[in-house]
């Protein structure tokens, strides 16, 4: 199944680059542009695209809010692209509930490969930018009461624990021996019952929580 973008970004010779990299591939279909963060909320309502790829720095509304409206107001995932390493705005957006960040610089096979994963419900972050994610970001213990974590299960600890690791559904599925399906039901049940909206936000809880996959 073709899964539709989003691509949002002020310049209009990279959207057309990042449209031609992804259209290439066969399996992705851009089905819309936005030059700011306004009219990239607007076109996530109206087109319900699978994913968005959201620049961070757009004009009239930045990529941060967008992130946060979009993921507020429809189904669409986002996916973050910014031409900085981890920064303040990257922890911005992971934080409004993006499902992962890219560099500009990435290649068209990456960036193929990212839009699938996070139309897929996996996060794109490589496990030493998530725990570097986590690390950047105030702990709970600090500023409010640890996470309550009564409402899952033993099985859904586990998953959680495996997202703090910044592990991928599949490579959760290997460490639990369970299916890659099942880890997917797993990861939307705990997302549900924490009230949060991304897996990296999951992480965060994890980590503050002090979980461990064994």
């Amino acid at each position: 199944m073709t899964v539709t973008v989003l691509v949002a970004d002020d310049h209009a010779t990279i959207r057309a680059g990042l449209r031609m990299l992804l259209e290439v591939s066969g399996a992705v279909r851009v089905i819309g542009e936005a030059a700011d963060g306004a009219a990239a909320i607007r076109q996530a309502r109206a087109l319900s695209p699978d994913v968005v790829l959201m620049d961070v720095r757009m004009p009239r509304v930045d990529g941060l809010a967008a992130t946060a409206a979009v993921v507020a107001q429809t189904s669409a995932k986002v996916l973050v692209l910014t031409t900085f390493a981890l920064d303040e705005y990257v922890l911005g957006a992971l934080s409004a509930g993006a499902s992962g960040f890219l560099l500009k610089s990435v290649g068209g096979d990456d960036l193929v490969s990212a839009v699938l994963a996070v139309a897929d419900g996996d996060a794109v972050l490589d496990p030493k930018v998530t725990r570097a994610v986590i690390a950047a970001l105030p702990r709970a213990a600090d500023i409010a009461p640890p996470p309550d974590l009564s409402a899952l299960t033993d099985r859904e600890r586990q998953v959680l624990a495996g997202l703090g690791a910044g592990l991928s559904n599949s490579q959760i599925g290997t460490r639990l021996r369970i299916g890659e399906a099942t880890v997917k039901t797993h990861v939307s049940r705990v997302l549900s019952k924490l009230g949060v909206q991304s897996r990296v936000q999951a992480a965060v809880i994890a980590s503050q929580s002090g979980l461990d996959l064994h």
